[in-house]
């Protein structure tokens, strides 16, 4: 019995931070929320010849941003260099370079088959021609973790 006594402040210890450890704030349900719903949404489009892209814009980097395949999640997109000879970025097109930060399209084209060095980054990413491309959001679900980020540390999303 004396044992059990000198047990129950650590063991009412480990239950309050149990429940601390469980407090999400407002946005943090809300960002969970939408994070749920982007993963529904993702996994319900419908297949084509198209890859759905998420521009992450960064003036000190020449990538353009991550594609993945439609139904594919976004832990599985890759991080690419733009071949524009046959089509402008978005960006690039109405001259405002960034403009589009964390817009998401979707993106007609294909891989080359090469890689470009990203010199900042010190990466060989896969080059991708792009041949068309329709924005689909321009305030999409974040595709990092809470408190993540993309490049810059480069770490892939979520």
């Amino acid at each position: 019995m004396l044992a059990m006594r000198a047990l129950l402040p650590g063991l009412y210890c480990l239950l309050f931070l149990g429940l601390l450890a469980g407090c999400d704030s407002p946005e943090q349900h809300g960002l969970h929320a939408a994070q749920l719903a982007q993963r529904q949404a993702v996994m319900n489009e419908s297949p084509g010849d198209y890859y759905i892209g998420r521009r992450y814009y960064d003036a000190n980097y020449k990538f353009w941003g991550y594609l993945r395949r439609p139904g594919q999640p976004w832990k599985q997109a890759q991080l690419v260099m733009l071949n524009e000879t046959q089509k402008l970025a978005p960006d690039r097109e109405v001259g405002q370079f960034g403009i589009d930060n964390n817009s998401e399209y979707k993106i007609y084209g294909h891989y080359s088959g090469e890689s470009v060095y990203e010199p900042v980054s010190n990466r060989l990413l896969p080059e991708f021609v792009l041949t068309g491309y329709e924005l689909r959001d321009r305030n999409p679900t974040p595709i990092f973790p809470p408190g993540g980020h993309g490049p810059g540390g480069i770490q892939q999303p979520d």
